[in-house]
């Protein structure tokens, strides 16, 4: 016997707005044209069994009959079945295993580096993503802040000199002790792990390396790749995945891309001493992001040292006799690179999953197409994270897993909440920001009022060096509401997390205004800014901007 929970007819539009235009949401194009119901299998080996009649479900018992085509009940292996190992996957599958459900999860064998039989425990983040990079980043700010000390009475014997290889060796311990905290949060959760490749093979079965599994719900959960374009020579090419496990630290590195990953790697490889060309094919970096953003990180980041290519498109990489790479481009070659890295994207992991074959609904570019409950158009499977190529960021992925949870085991439908998410680009300087930027609110709002401030830092009137730091409010004229707040400069991510918060509960510029500043900070810039920098009256454009997801991470 089944039981189930009925919830509102979903529509196909979010509610509210999405991560403004440096990451598209999209919803599926299918309308669904009955009531969906989340099932909970009866089953007396199931922990979700005595679950289903607990006080989280608000529930009727099934009619026994099956007529109109529903499908008779039937046992399975597991309440839920994930497929992929990352941040959305666990989240979602520690989850549902706290609610009662009985859950196993896939994923392939570990290595630095992802392939088609290559993944970890931990995914994109943990693994070859956020952690590894961030590390990556501490390692080379430390050459900027050796330039900073010797304003403040520092002096060296001898140069400070860098150990790739102590760098790469200290990092991949760590991603080892990472993946079996990761391995241990599952284990504690009771969700079984299965090393291997899944494939859907039907609705309610997953093949894993040969052997069947069966469950009541599939959960997709593999997330993206990095791009690479088909041009010529490019196999000489590297990808954000190899650049964080090099052998040995490039010379001279040509980075392809005007995204957050281009710009993240670029202030890396700087910071190593490495010599650093961007090229990409707009005129500014980070399409999508704040004007003002735009301009004030090119200029900071050409000060030291990284030269750009603007309006740059690639079209071959060649290899010379001595083992060197040179990039032509619409304009022309650059010579003498000892590495060229490409960071033009990243695409779902959709390949060779089988979804094709049981009918889920996929965008052409391999994202799976999911309504505002990540489920995709086969009622038993789901799918968040970046597979569904929404807003691409790990937090987000980790809500999308704890709301699909909800959803399914907890009695209580939720849908992810995509409005004011913050993000960080952790460039050199680095860049937070949270809301839209001021294209987004004239647009939607029409009357604002902008406040800016571009300043030296306490610390740059020492070090000599020359450090700016740029903030800015968008506060809409009517109502006084902050609807935007970016910052780029030193502990920028850190501070715009904290005021996160505010933008998230609506607080207005008199809020802002009202707290006490703690002094001296960059952070008090925020609630002492009195006088607009400039008042923008002009009337809404019809309906809201679309925004494109890719505009964060495209060349």
């Amino acid at each position: 016997m089944a039981t189930s929970l009925s919830t509102p007819k979903l529509s196909t539009t979010l509610s509210s707005p999405t991560f403004h235009s440096l990451y598209k949401t999209k919803l599926s194009n299918f309308s669904l044209s009955k009531p969906l119901q989340y099932n909970c299998v009866i089953n007396p080996r199931s922990r979700a069994s005595s679950l289903c009649y607990g006080r989280r479900f608000a529930i009727t018992r099934a009619e026994t009959s099956f007529t109109n085509g529903a499908e008779p009940p039937r046992q399975y292996d597991f309440d839920l079945f994930t497929i992929g190992a990352g941040s959305g996957g666990v989240r979602a599958s520690r989850f549902a295993s706290n609610f009662g459900a009985s859950v196993a999860v896939c994923e392939l064998p570990f290595s630095t580096i992802s392939s088609d039989s290559t993944g970890g425990v931990g995914g994109t983040c943990v693994l070859r993503g956020c952690v590894p990079k961030k590390l990556l980043v501490y390692a080379s700010k430390y050459s900027h802040e050796f330039e900073e000390s010797c304003g403040f009475g520092w002096n060296y014997e001898a140069e400070p000199k860098h150990d790739w290889n102590t760098l790469i060796a200290n990092k991949n311990a760590e991603l080892q002790r990472l993946m079996g905290i990761y391995k241990n949060i599952l284990k504690n959760a009771d969700v079984t792990l299965i090393e291997g490749r899944g494939k859907v093979v039907d609705p309610h079965t997953v093949d894993v390396d040969g052997k069947l599994y069966s469950a009541k719900n599939i959960l997709i959960s593999v997330g993206g790749r990095p791009f690479i374009p088909n041009i010529p020579g490019s196999e000489y090419a590297i990808d954000s995945d190899a650049a964080l496990d090099l052998p040995t630290k490039p010379n001279k590195i040509a980075i392809v891309g005007g995204g957050y990953i281009a710009l993240e790697f670029a202030g890396i490889f700087n910071g190593l001493t490495s010599e650093v060309h961007v090229f990409i094919r707009q005129k500014k970096v980070l399409r999508g992001f704040d004007e003002e953003i735009r301009d004030f990180v090119g200029e900071q980041m050409s000060l030291r040292g990284i030269e750009f290519h603007t309006e740059e498109s690639p079209q071959a990489i060649v290899k010379s006799a001595d083992g060197s790479l040179s990039l032509k481009t619409n304009r022309g070659t650059v010579e003498g690179f000892s590495h060229i890295m490409f960071a033009t994207g990243r695409r779902p992991n959709t390949k060779n999953l089988g979804l094709d074959t049981v009918g889920v609904k996929m965008a052409r570019n391999g994202a799976i197409e999911v309504d505002e409950y990540s489920r995709t158009s086969v009622p038993s499977i789901w799918a968040v994270g970046d597979v569904t190529d929404r807003i691409n960021l790990t937090p987000v992925a980790l809500m999308e897993g704890g709301a699909l949870a909800k959803t399914i085991f907890a009695g209580e439908p939720t849908k992810p909440d995509y409005r004011n998410v913050p993000c960080a680009v952790f460039s050199q300087p680095p860049i937070g920001i949270v809301g839209l930027t001021e294209e987004q609110a004239i647009n939607e709002y029409g009357d604002i009022d902008v406040y800016t401030a571009n300043f030296r830092p306490l610390k740059a009137t020492i070090s000599g060096l020359p450090d700016r730091v740029f903030m800015k409010l968008i506060v809409c004229a009517k109502s006084s509401k902050v609807l935007g707040l970016h910052m780029c400069g030193e502990d920028a991510p850190e501070i715009v997390q904290g005021f996160a918060v505010a933008v998230k509960a609506g607080l207005t510029k008199a809020d802002f205004d009202a707290t006490v500043g703690i002094h001296p900070t960059a952070a008090e810039e925020f609630v002492t800014m009195r006088t607009p920098t400039r008042k923008v009256r002009s009337s809404p454009s019809e309906g809201k901007a679309e925004h494109d997801t890719k505009a964060a991470t495209g060349v």
